[in-house]
C-alpha cells in the first residue's frame, strides 16, 4: 500500500511539474509577444505593410509571430508558413555553401577565380581570390549586374572586360556581381549547379523545410506577395547571377532554424557545423563593423547608432576603405552578427547574439527602410537581453 501511495504521488508531482512548466512557458511566450508587438505594429502602421512574420530564438526557445496578411487580394493571414523573398540574406546561404565547399576539399577562398574559369585566366578578375569575392574587397564592382547582361556568355564577356578600381583588399563595395561569381564557383568547384546544391543538399542538410531558390508548385498557395513602395504587387524575377545573390525565398521558421544552427544551437552534420562557424571569421575591419565572410558583426553590447551607421547606405553604396585583419579575426560569441535584405516587395533582417543564444528574424512582404528595420530589431534584443539577464 505504502508503494501505491509514493507512486500516485510521484504521478501527481509530475503533473503539478508539467503543467507548472507549461505555465511558465506561456508566460514567456507572452512576455516575449509583448516587446515583439510593441516594436513591429508601428511600423506596419507607418509603411502600411500587409504582413510580417517575426522569429525569435530565446532562453533556447523558437517563438513565431504573424502579423497582418501574406496577400491584400486572398485576405490568407500570415503564418509561420509563410514564405517570403529575403533579398541579400541569400547571401549568407551562398557562402555556406561555399565555407562547406572549402570545408569538404573542393576550394580554398586563396584560390584564384582563374582556376574554376580558366577562360578568365589572363584578366584582371581571374586573379581575384575568393575570398575576395565574399568580403565584397575584389577591387569594385557595382552594385547591380549591369543591365545589358542578360545570359552567361554576356558575363564572362563582361568580367573578361572588368578593371578594378582599386587594389584588391583595400576597399570594400556592396555588389551582387562578386558574390553572385563565388556561389557560381563554388557550384563548378562540387561538380553542380548552384540552385540543386542549395536546394537538394545544404537546406535539408539544414533542416530547412521550405526554403528555395525556385518556389515549387505545391508552395506556391503558401508564397506571399510582395508589395513595393508605391503598393504594387510585385515578386523577384530571375536574372543573371540572382540565385546566388538574392534569390532564397523561405519562412521565418526557417530562418530562425538557420540563426540557431549559427549559434551552434542544434545537432548538425560536424562539417557542415565547421563551415557556419567559419562564416563568422573576421578578415576586414570597416569602422566599428568588421567583415566576416559576408556576414557583419560588431562587438556586443553594439549601440542602436553604431549598428544604424554600419548598415547605412552611405557604407552599402559607397566604396569604404578597409583594414586588412592579419591574421583573421577568429569567431567569436561576444558579438552581434547582422544581415539585411531587400527586394523590390519585400524587405528582411536577421540579426543573432551568440553568446546570449539571442536572435531575430524579421520578414515583411513590403520594401521599408532598412533603418526601421535595425531599430525594431535592436529595440526587441536589447529589451529580451535585459529580462534574461535580470533572472540570471
Amino acid at each position: 500500500m505504502k508503494f501505491k501511495a509514493a507512486a500516485t504521488m510521484t504521478v501527481t508531482f509530475a503533473i503539478i511539474c508539467t503543467s507548472t512548466v507549461a505555465g511558465h512557458a506561456a508566460d514567456h511566450r507572452a512576455r516575449v509577444k509583448t516587446v515583439v508587438d510593441a516594436a513591429i505594429e508601428p511600423i506596419m502602421q507607418k509603411y502600411n505593410i500587409p504582413g510580417m512574420a517575426i522569429g525569435i530564438t530565446a532562453g533556447g526557445k523558437p517563438y513565431m509571430f504573424g502579423y497582418g496578411v501574406a496577400s491584400k487580394e486572398t485576405r490568407k493571414p500570415v503564418t509561420p508558413s509563410t514564405i517570403f523573398e529575403v533579398g541579400s540574406i541569400s547571401k549568407t546561404f551562398t557562402v555556406t555553401l561555399a565555407s562547406y565547399a572549402r570545408v569538404s576539399g573542393h576550394l580554398s577562398l586563396s584560390d584564384k577565380t582563374s582556376k574554376y574559369l580558366p577562360s578568365l585566366e589572363r584578366t584582371e578578375f581571374g586573379k581575384v581570390e575568393l575570398l575576395h569575392l565574399g568580403t565584397h574587397t575584389p577591387g569594385g564592382f557595382p552594385l547591380q549586374v549591369p543591365d545589358d547582361v542578360t545570359n552567361d556568355d554576356q558575363l564572362m564577356a563582361y568580367l573578361r572586360s572588368w578593371k578594378p578600381a582599386y587594389k584588391v583588399g583595400t576597399h570594400r563595395t556592396y555588389a551582387n556581381p562578386s558574390i553572385g561569381m563565388l556561389g557560381v564557383i563554388t557550384a563548378k568547384s562540387m561538380n553542380g549547379d548552384f540552385a540543386p546544391l542549395m536546394e537538394g543538399q545544404l537546406f535539408p542538410a539544414l533542416g530547412l523545410t521550405s526554403t528555395y531558390i525556385n518556389v515549387p508548385k505545391g508552395k506556391m498557395p503558401y508564397y506571399a506577395q510582395g508589395y513595393t513602395k508605391k503598393d504594387d504587387p510585385v515578386r523577384v524575377s530571375k536574372a543573371v547571377l540572382s540565385s546566388e545573390a538574392y534569390g532564397v525565398k523561405t519562412t521565418a521558421t526557417d530562418m530562425i532554424r538557420f540563426l540557431e544552427a549559427n549559434m551552434n544551437m542544434i545537432k548538425l552534420d560536424e562539417k557542415l557545423q565547421q563551415a557556419i562557424t567559419d562564416t563568422h571569421t573576421g578578415y576586414f575591419q570597416v569602422g566599428a563593423m568588421t567583415q566576416d565572410l559576408l556576414w557583419e558583426q560588431y562587438a556586443y553590447p553594439v549601440d542602436l547608432r553604431t549598428l544604424l551607421r554600419g548598415n547605412s547606405r552611405e557604407i552599402s553604396s559607397n566604396p569604404t576603405p578597409v583594414t586588412q585583419l592579419t591574421p583573421p579575426q577568429q569567431p567569436r560569441d561576444d558579438v552581434l552578427i547582422n544581415k539585411t535584405g531587400s527586394t523590390n516587395g519585400f524587405g528582411a533582417y536577421v540579426a543573432f547574439v551568440p553568446e546570449k543564444q539571442l536572435g531575430i528574424v524579421i520578414l515583411a512582404n513590403k520594401y521599408y527602410p532598412n533603418e526601421d528595420r535595425i531599430t525594431a530589431a535592436h529595440q526587441i534584443l536589447t529589451q529580451l537581453a535585459a529580462e534574461s539577464g535580470s533572472k540570471d
